[in-house]
């Protein structure tokens, strides 16, 4: 046990002995165990958008064995997945990764503002011999408030259980618009909500510069735009990171990065890179990785996974 995980421990001492065990199993597992940097594996795509559009690019991705396998390899700190990927290969892979039961899923022939449904339960997550669950909210959608109190009682049985609550917050729908779904306030909001919620881990989206909660005009500023001008954030990204986990508990959450949508590695590396240098816990990165062709994408995660060790202070290549 290092001196990092255990002053990341002791941010969490109402929790019990359980919860604290599975948290710090997560974080001394795989490359980064120890350094309280984490890199996650969540495929949960299949579900949020379908077959062809997860794995198509590569097909070696339907089979759910193929992300068991491809989290181990790389060296992550846990895999996340929904109900079915899990079931599929828990019993083989046993004991060998930290596993994160995703409880709700939503599809993408939905239409509408996003409401998913839970899937999966606590239950489900013992069985399967799960470190944590986890679980998506929208804020600024109108059917927020009914995940928000979905999330009560499952982190309640969660936390009794002695498992990790893991949030996905991803501002959306309602009034928010596309751009504002990851403009600084907004992400910093979402870390905010996901904290006061319970959760022990919190997943959001890198933060544009832009503001998302704006004034009718110019002329009428809102309260948001008042006190970011009056309090500015940096321009950089790193910037940006800092302020987004600073907004959870004075960062004593552990925040971790999406990768998002697909994109060339070099991109997605600088991406990295400034989310450490802002402080963040980790990644939690899905295409990005599985749509690549197996080496390419243990590569990937391996240059990743360097980048949180310290190894990239300077431009990566």
């Amino acid at each position: 046990m290092t001196e990092r995980v255990r002053e990341i421990l002791s941010w969490y001492s109402a929790q019990n002995p359980g919860v604290l065990t599975n948290l710090a199993r997560i974080m001394n597992h795989g490359k980064l165990g120890g350094t309280g940097r984490m890199l996650f594996l969540p495929v949960d795509q299949g579900f949020e958008h379908g077959g062809a559009r997860s794995f198509a690019k590569n097909p070696a991705g339907y089979d759910p064995n193929y992300h068991f396998n491809l989290a181990i390899a790389a060296g992550c700190n846990a895999y996340a997945a929904p109900l079915g990927f899990l079931e599929a290969g828990a019993a083989d892979y046993a004991g060998e990764i930290p596993l994160i039961l995703k409880l709700n899923s939503g599809d993408s022939l939905m239409t509408g503002d996003p409401c998913p449904a839970v899937t999966a339960s606590v239950q489900d997550a013992l069985r399967l011999g799960c470190s944590a669950v986890g679980y998506t909210i929208y804020p600024g959608s109108p059917l927020a408030k009914s995940m928000y109190e979905d999330l009560r009682a499952i982190a309640e049985e969660a936390k009794r259980a002695g498992l990790v609550v893991v949030v996905w917050s991803y501002p959306r729908g309602g009034r928010l618009t596309k751009e504002a779904e990851t403009a600084l306030d907004v992400v910093a909001y979402a870390a905010q909500i996901a904290a006061q919620l319970g959760a022990h881990i919190i997943k959001v989206k890198p933060p544009t510069g832009k503001i998302g909660q704006v004034g009718k005009d110019p002329e009428h500023p809102s309260d948001t735009e008042k006190i970011y001008a009056q309090f500015p954030v940096e321009g950089s990204l790193a910037a940006r990171v800092r302020h987004v986990v600073k907004s959870a508990f004075a960062g004593q959450r552990i925040v971790i990065f999406s990768g998002g949508e697909a994109k060339g590695e070099a991109a997605i590396l600088e991406e990295i890179r400034a989310i450490r240098a802002g402080g963040a816990f980790g990644s939690i990165i899905g295409r990005n990785s599985f749509q690549r062709p197996w080496e390419e994408a243990l590569e990937f995660l391996g240059k990743v996974t360097d980048i949180y060790q310290g190894k990239f202070e300077g431009q990566v290549s």
